[in-house]
């Protein structure tokens, strides 16, 4: 059934596969390679380049009918204080002694006077082996509670 498909066809065969995601997109590439490639997924890749291991979990499903749950929400990169939570709990100790508590009460964020700054130098003192760099320490520490403001060195007067 290969000597009938046109060039047209299969580049409109992956355009069409382009359009759809997870279950629909496998159920989609398990139909056309049970019609055009026999069933087999090493002929679906080579004819349409697509993943054979996502044409033989298509076929499966389709087989079985049931339907693999995609675990989208495990891919990419774990927040720092996730990887090393050991970094939390100093973060912590060095943030809690210059917190204070909203005075309004409006919001729940603790208001710190110790800049993201002085903490990555505070834990670069005590030998920490990952020190994260101050922008990504301001957002940590935004995610941990605290909201860090800019240190002004003094308010000027406003004369009468």
């Amino acid at each position: 059934m290969l000597a009938e498909l046109a060039e047209c066809v299969v580049e409109s065969i992956k355009s069409a596969t382009q359009k759809l995601t997870g279950w629909k997109r496998r159920e989609f590439q398990a139909e056309t390679a049970l019609t055009y490639c026999d069933g087999s997924p090493r002929k679906a890749e080579r004819i349409f380049g697509w993943g054979r291991q996502a044409v033989e979990k298509g076929l499966n499903e389709k087989r079985t009918g049931i339907r693999v749950l995609d675990n989208v929400h495990a891919r990419g990169r774990k927040r720092t204080e996730e990887q090393n939570p050991e970094l939390a709990v100093q973060i912590r100790a060095l943030a809690d002694p210059q917190s204070q508590a909203d005075p309004k009460f409006q919001t729940p964020l603790a208001f710190t006077r110790i800049t993201a700054k002085a903490v990555c130098q505070e834990l670069g003192k005590t030998g920490s082996s990952e020190v994260p760099s101050e922008r990504s320490m301001h957002r940590i520490l935004n995610r941990m509670g605290y909201s860090t403001r800019r240190v002004r060195k003094t308010k000027p007067k406003k004369n009468p």
